[in-house]
């Protein structure tokens, strides 16, 4: 679809657009660092409408993506959402997306960037079922609200709040809410998520709700960082062609263990029963000495060689520079690490003595 999903909120005064596959939307409007404090302290809405949004109607809907997907989705209830994957022959990751039940309807939204790709795979495995998935991005947009005081916020502006994560339910003007897994931050409370999925043209108007309820906004910079210090990895900046879900923490999110054969299956089993990951993601402090941050795919070194890449580096209000990065097995918490020359020393709840566990916070069935 060639439809240009440029977000009208780049409208907004001090709104500084992104680039690359965030180029639609803002990376901040003005202040990235005190977006993310007034989050952390009351509630932001962020905009992240270059989401892709694809519905799969039918019959045999929840019975299809059951089968070709890594997640448990026979029995998904009316009402609820969890996280899936598609994966490779070899079980590396293709896509993740996320997924609502809702009003006889499936939907995904996914990474800005990835819609045709995935339709075309689902397009592809239809055979004769009763399924019809469709991209529905030019009709539909994603609007973030977290912090403390979200759910104040979104009863304020006519959103009734999901209670717990999973839940989605109805909006007035069309839509939906779902209550994201919370943020983790290592060192302060966990951060609520609340994503609306509203109608496009809609998009401005809610966004001024919100913040008329209370809601200040805030730029991609300030979700990433808060992302990035809950170690919540983005498909194709913290993953790779070679990504399998152990590594980055989708097993029991967005893997369910416990289902029948589907592509890439094999692989899953076998690493889990192993229980050895070649890599695994963490969350590396960086040493700050330089004003720029690396970028996605820069090499992580220890003793002159390479043992890792770097995902997303972001600077966050409290804890200065982190980055999320894909590290070899064999690297110990010993091991002295550079990125870009300086050093890097991984946080301490990026365990490197066992395999990555899965979060705590899986979105249930």
């Amino acid at each position: 679809m060639s439809t240009d999903l440029s977000s009208p909120l780049l409208d907004r005064a001090g709104a500084v657009p992104g680039a690359g596959r965030d180029a639609a939307v803002a990376m901040h409007y003005g202040d990235p660092l005190r977006e993310q404090r007034l989050i952390v302290s009351g509630a932001g809405w962020v905009d992240r409408s270059h989401r892709g949004v694809v519905e799969v109607s039918g019959a045999d809907r929840l019975s299809w993506l059951h089968d070709i997907t890594s997640q448990h989705l026979r029995e998904l209830r009316e009402g609820t959402g969890t996280e899936a994957l598609v994966l490779s022959p070899h079980g590396h990751v293709e896509h993740h997306a996320v997924l609502a039940e809702l009003g006889g309807v499936t939907w995904l939204d996914l990474e800005p960037g990835s819609t045709a790709a995935l339709l075309a795979y689902l397009q592809s495995m239809r055979f004769l079922l009763r399924v019809d998935p469709a991209d529905v991005t030019a009709e539909w947009a994603v609007l973030s609200v977290l912090g403390p005081t979200a759910d104040e916020v979104l009863a304020r502006a006519g959103v009734p709040p999901p209670a717990e994560p999973s839940e989605v339910v109805s909006l007035a003007g069309g839509g939906w809410a779902r209550r994201m897994p919370a943020f983790e931050q290592p060192d302060g409370e966990p951060i609520p998520i609340v994503d609306l999925v509203v109608p496009r043209d809609l998009l401005r108007e809610a966004a001024e709700r919100l913040t008329h309820a209370g809601a200040v906004p805030a730029g991609l910079w300030a979700y990433d960082a808060l992302r990035v210090a809950a170690r919540r990895p983005r498909l194709g900046v913290d993953t790779d062609h070679r990504t399998l879900p152990h590594e980055v923490g989708w097993i029991g999110v967005a893997v369910h263990l416990d289902k029948g054969c589907y592509r890439g299956q094999e692989t899953v089993a076998r690493v889990h029963n192993l229980g050895r990951p070649p890599r695994r993601l963490v969350l590396l402090h960086l040493s700050g000495e330089s004003e720029e941050l690396p970028a996605t795919g820069d090499p992580v070194e220890s003793g002159g060689r390479t043992v890792g890449r770097v995902g997303t580096a972001v600077r966050h209000h409290e804890l200065g520079q982190l980055a999320l990065a894909l590290l070899k097995r064999s690297v110990s918490a010993q091991d002295p690490l550079t990125v870009g020359g300086f050093a890097a020393v991984v946080d301490p709840s990026s365990d490197l003595t066992d395999v990555p566990r899965a979060r705590s916070d899986t979105m249930r069935l």
